[in-house]
């Protein structure tokens, strides 16, 4: 399979909601060439997080809407204007191997019609450009639902949250502190040729100058590092568990949150990663194979404490909620396709339906962090106070540092270019008995 076949075939599959680029793309990359796949990535990644800019111009060169069958047409197409705006490809040659690509596609009828969409943008580039330079859609490139949300929640810091959104996401490294410490794998990077520069917000991150093949990472087989976002680390931190006790990571998969905190307090009792899809599951238990750790894994619904709750309390709860992701945009570019207004409610009942049902294991004087890789309050602070509202006992401990931005709650990361993801943390204590006494 050809690469513009293959990138048609995948965002059709988003478009139609099948599934999202980490679901569909891996099998596509197996079909094509080893040289082809990264073009192919480039292209599924950088035609979705420019989608409704492109579905503009593309509602402006075609005279009537392709049906909901030739989705793969309607996608081609973005594809080939996404390598005429954004990528080094010859003009002549985003034109041609689209319009090949509409024969590979058993679409040989979309061939004129590729190539005159195409040309015609060639042609009137500067115009069209021009007509939408008002429109919040084609200048944001984010669907209309998603940009009133962050201008309604973030006013001052939107049009930086737009841009933030678009940029391609740093690869950042998590060093395991049982191996070593960053200043002497910052070494190991540079003796490999790598570029690299500590991380601000927390002394494990690593941000590398260009992303780089894992295999390429000096003693990454061995677990002297990790890929994770340097937002995402702050939770072994702000959770901080002692020695002797035992925590819950309640939403575990891929696990990346959990091997932190055992590599930061390897004196755990015990550490339980929980996770409601199985197959993701078996990740986490790689992660800790490769980095020598051991944790004990469960597949349940966390919310149903009788399929996996053995009765013994936690002293520390990791509640990394399934949410609208939309503080990693820019690594899941497809959630401007996937997501959608409604879906906001949904997920904020499911995440205070979380929140309540561990709230029942974690002991008194324990400690619970609820975080959301989301930058929108119906997800975070609105689903906290909702909760704390209705238990008393639960006391809103203060996050007292310099970075993000403090709400009602918690505290908000959003994206930052070269910078961590969006992240929303709240940490909450259960209060001992003669504690609530006292307060009330």
């Amino acid at each position: 399979m050809k690469a513009r076949e293959a990138c048609a075939r995948v965002l059709a599959g988003v478009l139609r909601q099948e599934g999202s680029l980490n679901t569909l793309l891996p099998a596509a990359l197996e079909r094509v060439t080893a040289s082809d796949r990264a073009l192919v990535q480039e292209l599924c990644y950088g035609t979705l997080r420019w989608y409704p800019a492109l579905e503009r111009l593309l509602g402006a060169l075609i005279d009537r809407p392709l049906k909901a069958k030739d989705a793969e047409i309607t996608m081609l197409l973005a594809a080939g204007l996404y390598q005429l705006r954004h990528m080094r490809t010859p003009d002549h040659a985003a034109v041609n191997e689209t319009v090949a690509a509409c024969q590979a596609l058993k679409r040989p009828w979309a061939k004129g019609l590729a190539n005159g969409v195409l040309r015609r943008f060639l042609r009137e580039r500067d115009s069209l450009e021009a007509r939408f330079a008002t429109d919040p859609q084609f200048t944001t490139a984010h669907p209309t639902w998603l940009r009133k949300a962050l201008e309604s929640a973030w006013p001052e810091q939107a049009t930086a949250l737009f841009a933030a959104n678009n940029t391609r996401p740093p690869m950042v490294l998590r060093v395991n502190t049982r191996h070593g410490d960053r200043d002497n794998y910052l070494i190991q990077l540079a003796d490999a040729g790598i570029g690299a520069h500590a991380a601000p917000l927390t002394p494990t991150a690593i941000y590398l100058d260009e992303p780089q093949a894992v295999d390429l990472l000096p003693d990454f087989s061995v677990g002297a590092v990790s890929v994770q976002d340097e937002a995402a680390q702050l939770c072994a931190q702000l959770l901080a568990p002692a020695p002797g006790e035992r925590a819950l990571d309640a939403c575990s998969a891929p696990g990346g949150k959990a091997c932190h905190l055992l590599e930061q307090q390897p004196a755990l009792a015990e550490l339980v990663a929980l996770d409601v899809d199985g197959e993701r599951l078996q990740r986490v238990a790689d992660n800790l194979d490769r980095l020598g750790l051991c944790a004990t894994l469960k597949a349940a619904d966390a919310a149903t404490l009788s399929s996996w709750w053995d009765g013994r309390l936690f002293d520390r709860i990791l509640l990394d909620a399934p949410c609208s992701a939309s503080g990693v945009i820019r690594r899941h570019p497809d959630i401007k396709l996937l997501r959608q207004s409604a879906d906001i409610g949904r997920l904020a009942a499911t995440q205070l339906a979380l929140l309540t049902a561990l709230w029942a294991v974690l002991k008194p004087g324990g400690q619970l962090l609820y975080a959301t890789c989301s930058v929108l309050p119906a997800e975070n602070d609105a689903v906290v106070s909702a909760f704390t509202e209705h238990h008393p006992e639960a006391r809103l401990l203060p996050i007292d540092v310099s970075w993000g931005i403090a709400t009602s709650c918690g505290r908000q990361l959003l994206p930052t270019p070269g910078g961590p993801d969006g992240f929303y943390y709240a940490l909450l204590e259960k209060v001992l008995p003669e504690q609530e006494a006292a307060l009330s």
